[in-house]
């Protein structure tokens, strides 16, 4: 089991470290595109501030939430949603949008600490414990903050947190198959994956013939399809595995476009 508290803590550690680059962009760099089509800088921020939001609302006000939630699928065409959100926050100015972001995952934090144990949070896929909800918003934090590093030309240095990251990637193996209209494989993988400390993490049995081994931060940004799998030296051991590396995805929604290949060499 996951301690909450370290969980939140990470969360907060992650946040804080995108902060500390947009904090000091200029009007003119939150305006610059970012690797996601049609998304700056500012869309990456306010999409991360809109769903801080929403989670705080899940955890504090679940009723609430549910009842919006119910309302915007009766009106709203939900593929565009994030989109929509997106743009809506974008508009504001970067000071704005840095202040709505910052108390947003300042509530959320506050609102996951005080779910009362064995309660799950509602979300808009399966509802989720506490930790499992600040784990997500760990790994949408680090993926979206990855497009903003991306846009700003500047190189990220991991840490191990990217561990919550990783530990989504495998546990969405299933999702990403269902998503690409294909049966998952009944038997479980063993992936095996070196950490920025030189640590290695693994899932599955050590038996598995299907196997996936290689760098943490490659499986991260493979994972979150910040990168083409031709632009990593992941392995893959048995035709599942390798299937799995071509369509893997821990982020919700749709089958996602990625990155072509090449193109952050």
């Amino acid at each position: 089991m996951v301690e909450l508290s370290a969980v939140l803590a990470d969360l907060a550690a992650e946040s804080e470290e995108l902060d500390q680059v947009v904090a000091g962009l200029s009007d003119e760099q939150w305006a610059l595109d970012t690797p996601a089509a049609g998304w700056t800088i500012a869309h990456q921020i306010a999409h991360l501030a809109w769903t801080d939001q929403q989670a705080s609302l899940a955890a504090s006000k679940p009723d609430v939430f549910m009842s919006e939630l119910e309302r915007v699928a009766a009106e709203t065409d939900p593929t565009a949603l994030v989109d929509d959100a997106a743009n809506a926050g974008a508009k504001r100015s970067p000071a704005e949008l840095l202040a709505a972001w910052r108390q947003g995952r300042a509530e959320l934090r506050d609102a996951l600490a005080t779910v009362p144990e064995g309660t799950k949070v509602p979300w808009f896929g399966p509802p989720m414990s506490p930790a499992s909800m600040a784990t997500a918003r760990i790994m949408e934090t680090w993926a979206h903050g990855q497009d903003v590093y991306d846009a700003l030309g500047v190189t990220r240095e991991p840490t191990a947190r990217l561990r919550h990251v990783a530990h989504i990637g495998v546990r969405t193996r299933d999702f990403a198959y269902a998503v690409n209209g294909m049966v998952a494989p009944t038997e479980p993988f063993r992936v095996e994956l070196t950490g920025p400390e030189g640590d290695t993490w693994t899932w599955g049995p050590e038996d598995a013939t299907q196997r996936v081994t290689g760098d943490g931060l490659e499986f991260c940004l493979l994972v979150t399809q910040r990168r083409h799998r031709a632009d990593t030296t992941l392995t893959a051991e048995g035709a599942d595995a390798d299937t799995w590396l071509s369509i893997a995805q821990a982020f919700a929604g749709p089958p996602g476009g990625g990155r072509k290949a090449g193109q952050f060499t």
